[in-house]
C-alpha cells in the first residue's frame, strides 16, 4: 500500500462517524504515546520523568514541521483558547474580527479589550455568510487597525478563508493571527503568510484533548507582549528565583508552566504521523470524501450551503435540508453521527472516511426523504 492508504488504515471509529468538526477519535498513534508515556510515569524513576519531559520539544519539531517553521517559534498549550490568550493579551489597537467567529475567538478578544485599560479595543465585522474575506476586512481598515483574528477554516459555514489575500489586504504592518484549529494537518497551506497560528489536535488530528499549540514568528513577538507568561518563560537558565529575568527570546516567552507530557507525547506523534504521510496526500482524500458527501446530498435533493470550490473547502460540508432537526433525529437514529445547530446540519468526514459510513449516510438520507425536501 502507498503511505496515504497505511494512514487510512489506521482509522477505527465506529462506522457512521461523520463528525470530524466536532471531535476526532484518537488515532492507533496517539493512544500508543499516551499509554507508552503513563506506564512511564507511573513507576517513578529519574529516567522515565526525564524521557517525558522531552515530549514538549518532540512536540514542537513536530508542529514547526508542518507549519514549515523553526521549533522554537512553536509553544504548547492546553488549547488553542489558551494560545489564543497569549496572542491577544499583548496587542495593542484595533484589532478585526468577525463577529459570528467561534467564541473562542470572539469572547477572548472581548476579555483581552476589557483587561487591556483601553489599550485593546475590537473591530467587530459581519461579513456575508460569515465569511471573512479580503474585501470585508479592508472595508474595516484603518491606521488604528493593527491586527485581524480569523479562523482559517469557519466553524458554522465551512468556509476556507484565502489566507494570502488576507495578508495582502493587511499589508506587512498588521498582524494576521489564525485559528487554524478546523484546517490544520488536512489543508495544503502556505502557513508563512501568517503571523501567529493557533490550533488544538483534539480534532483533526486525532490527538485528544489538551493537544493546543501556537506559532508565534520574529515580528509577531516584536509587536506582542508576553503578558500571561510564567516561570518558564523566561531567558534565565533553570529556576528564576531571587529575580524577575526578561522573557525568552523566543516564543517560549508565551507559555505559562510545563507542559502536560501526556498531552504532548500525543500531539508528537499525531503531527508526526501526518507529516510521514504528507498534508498534501491527507488533504487529497479528504477532498474526495467532500467530493462523495456532495454527490449523495445531490442525489437526495438536499441544499448544500457550504461552498463546493475546492479553494474555499476544507473537511465541512453544511447542508439545509427542509427541516435539519428532523434530518439529525433519522441521522442519529441510523448511527450517524453529525452536528445539528443554527437551521442546518454539519457533516465533516475525514481523510479515512470508509466506503461503509459514506453508504451508511446515503441509505439513512433516502430514509429520511419526507424530511430533506420541501
Amino acid at each position: 500500500m502507498c503511505a496515504i492508504d497505511d494512514y487510512t488504515a489506521t482509522f477505527g471509529e465506529d462506522p457512521g462517524y461523520l463528525n470530524w468538526a466536532a471531535f476526532g477519535p484518537m488515532s492507533p498513534a496517539a493512544r500508543a504515546a499516551l499509554t507508552a508515556d503513563a506506564d512511564l510515569l507511573a513507576t517513578g524513576r529519574a529516567e522515565g520523568i526525564a524521557a517525558t519531559a522531552g515530549r514538549t520539544a518532540e512536540a514542537q519539531a513536530a508542529v514547526a514541521g508542518l507549519l514549515g517553521s523553526a521549533p522554537d517559534e512553536v509553544t504548547v498549550h492546553p488549547s488553542s483558547t489558551h494560545a489564543l490568550q497569549q496572542a491577544l493579551a499583548g496587542l495593542d489597537g484595533a484589532v478585526i474580527a468577525s463577529a459570528a467567529e467561534f467564541p473562542s475567538v470572539t469572547i477572548t478578544l472581548e476579555r483581552a479589550a476589557a483587561a487591556s485599560g483601553g489599550r485593546l479595543a475590537p473591530r467587530w465585522i459581519a461579513p456575508a455568510g460569515t465569511r471573512v474575506t479580503a474585501a470585508a476586512v479592508a472595508e474595516a481598515l484603518d491606521p488604528a487597525v493593527t491586527a485581524l483574528v480569523v479562523s482559517h477554516v469557519d466553524f458554522r459555514s465551512g468556509y476556507r478563508a484565502d489566507l494570502a489575500a488576507l495578508r495582502e489586504a493587511l499589508g506587512e504592518d498588521r498582524l494576521l493571527i489564525v485559528d487554524a484549529v478546523q484546517s490544520f494537518g488536512v489543508v495544503d497551506e502556505d502557513w508563512a503568510v501568517a503571523d501567529v497560528v493557533v490550533g488544538h489536535g483534539y480534532k483533526w488530528l486525532r490527538a485528544g484533548r489538551g493537544t493546543g499549540f501556537a506559532r508565534f514568528t520574529d515580528r509577531a513577538r516584536e509587536r506582542i507582549r508576553p503578558v500571561l507568561s510564567g516561570r518558564i518563560a523566561t531567558a534565565a537558565a533553570g529556576l528564576p528565583t531571587d529575580a524577575l529575568p526578561d522573557p525568552a527570546l523566543s516564543a517560549q516567552a508565551y507559555a505559562v508552566s510545563a507542559s502536560d507530557p501526556l498531552a504532548a507525547g500525543r500531539l508528537a506523534a499525531a503531527a508526526a504521523e501526518i507529516q510521514d504521510v504528507g498534508v498534501g496526500a491527507v488533504a487529497e482524500r479528504l477532498s474526495r470524501n467532500v467530493d462523495a458527501l456532495l454527490d449523495i446530498a445531490d442525489r437526495h435533493g438536499i441544499e448544500v450551503v457550504s461552498s463546493r470550490a475546492p479553494a474555499e473547502r476544507a473537511g465541512i460540508v453544511v447542508l439545509a435540508p427542509a427541516d435539519p432537526q428532523r434530518v439529525g433525529d433519522a441521522l442519529a437514529a441510523a448511527g450517524i453521527q453529525v452536528t445539528v445547530r443554527s437551521g442546518a446540519v454539519r457533516v465533516a468526514p475525514h481523510a479515512g472516511t470508509s466506503a461503509e459510513t459514506l453508504g451508511l449516510f446515503d441509505a439513512a438520507l433516502a430514509d429520511a426523504r419526507e424530511f430533506t425536501s420541501p
